[in-house]
């Protein structure tokens, strides 16, 4: 096994840093965002963060939808059939443009509930109207996941490597000019963070469509009708991108539940969520594109029919996650202070952000581990245990124990930390020892192979 996972160590590294350079690219804008609100006070960057993550718990279960394209076009590509490759890259965009409209209302329905919520009086004024704003980009954010997706599976991922890292340079202008009121335009604080992520994503979608159109230029068509919708191929795609949406939606979910919770708070102890949240998210962006590079080179294996090949992809991809997360612990332990000060220098926030970043510390390694399983459980064709383990785990487990720990044992936000760290070990358990097994048959358990109707 050991010379196995040698042999996949330089592929699985070569698609997987521009992917995770993409990660780290996403997640910068969030914590760009909330750097660059901080002078605002803390009200802003709790409301930011909530609004945040509030749409992402919408907008990432739409993304998730679209994640059958992994197995799908990495098993075609696998299979050499460009012709599957295009035509499920045809109806992901279709799926993209048809899920937006109904999420598109819940997040404006989600944001007419914000009274609702027992939100602090300072933080529902700006979260509103940030929501709102945000709300703008479901179409745009879809595109691009799509997009995406079929590049990542058919080994292109330069260009996606570019728009996120230059959409980023695109956010900071933008939050510049329209957060403080800087070349004529009216400060809008928060809700001018909104719109640099609505023109960020906007611009990340245009991209990645320029960089398909460049990559087919001279390509024959695959031979289906592009302005088609194949209906029997959206049930296929949602079969597997369905439970991998509803898998995400439970675990980004959780989080912005617990940032709903964390608003009841004081708006320092908000802050510090939202601070140390955002540090977390930014080193899960490591296994997160593992997830995503494990999930292509996997479904590639299964696609060639080498068994070998999709245990050798799976355990690299494992071993990577696990090297980097207990390396990410070290520093979340002996740095903590430091890293909450570089975002903000209230006393209160300085004082509670530490022992948070104490806790993730503790469990990067369970966390990395569910995130890197997950994608290459979906490489195989198995979504729906990633999403009962999500459901058990977090929502069984971690929020209720969180929210006790919090409002009836009195130990705050800490507690609510405390709560998600052990769901995350009980989903990265019971996914490790899915994989485990399912690796031992990996050819059977893939069943997403036939031909095109």
């Amino acid at each position: 096994m050991l010379s196995g996972i040698r042999s996949e160590l330089r592929p699985m590294v070569r698609l997987a840093v521009p992917v995770i350079l993409a990660e780290i690219g996403w997640t910068t804008m969030g914590l760009v965002d909330t750097m660059m609100v901080g002078p605002l006070g803390p009200a802003a960057i709790g409301a930011v963060g909530l609004g945040s993550i509030v749409f992402l718990a919408i907008g990432i279960f739409g993304m998730g939808l679209l994640l059958g394209l992994d197995t799908l076009v990495a098993q075609a590509y696998g299979a050499g059939r460009p012709d599957q490759c295009e035509h499920w890259l045809r109806q992901g965009a279709y799926l993209a443009l048809i899920a937006a409209v109904p999420l598109s209302l819940l997040s404006f329905g989600v944001t007419a509930s914000l009274p609702l919520w027992g939100l602090d009086a300072a933080v529902l004024e700006l979260a509103s109207p940030y929501l709102n704003v945000v709300t703008v980009s479901v179409v745009p954010l879809l595109l691009y996941a799509a997009f995406r997706r079929y590049l990542q599976a058919v080994n292109l991922v330069r260009p996606i490597t570019f728009a996120l890292l230059s959409a980023n340079l695109v956010n900071i202008a933008v939050n510049w000019v329209l957060i403080y009121g800087k070349l004529g335009f009216p400060a809008l604080g928060p809700t001018g963070a909104a719109w640099a992520t609505v023109l960020s994503r906007a611009y990340m979608a245009a991209v990645l469509y320029v960089a398909i159109r460049e990559a087919r230029r001279g390509r024959a068509p695959a031979g289906h009708d592009p302005r088609r919708v194949e209906w029997a191929s959206l049930r296929r795609l949602l079969g597997l991108g369905g439970p991998a949406g509803v898998q995400i939606l439970l675990e980004v979910g959780v989080f912005a539940a617990a940032t709903a919770l964390a608003g009841r708070l004081a708006p320092a102890s908000l802050a510090a969520h939202q601070i140390a949240m955002n540090l977390w998210a930014f080193v899960f962006m490591i296994p997160l594109g593992l997830n995503a590079a494990g999930a292509v080179r996997v479904g590639q294996a299964v696609g060639r029919r080498d068994p070998n090949g999709v245990r050798r992809s799976g355990w690299t991809a494992l071993a990577l996650a696990a090297a980097f997360t207990a390396s990410a612990a070290v520093v979340f332990l002996a740095a903590a202070r430091p890293l909450i000060g570089a975002f903000s220098h209230d006393a209160t926030v300085l004082a509670v952000g530490p022992s948070l970043l104490a806790i993730a510390g503790v469990c990067l390694v369970f966390d990395g581990t569910q995130g890197v399983a997950t994608g290459i459980l979906r490489g195989l064709g198995e979504t729906r245990i990633p999403m009962f383990a999500n459901l058990a785990g977090h929502w069984l487990v971690g929020l209720p124990l969180g929210y006790t720990a919090c409002f009836v044992w009195g130990w705050g936000v800490q507690g609510l930390w405390l709560g998600l760290a052990a769901g995350l070990t009980c989903v990265g358990t019971v996914l490790l020892a899915t994989w485990n097994r399912r690796a031992r048959r990996a050819l059977p358990a893939a069943r997403h192979m036939e031909p095109i109707a």
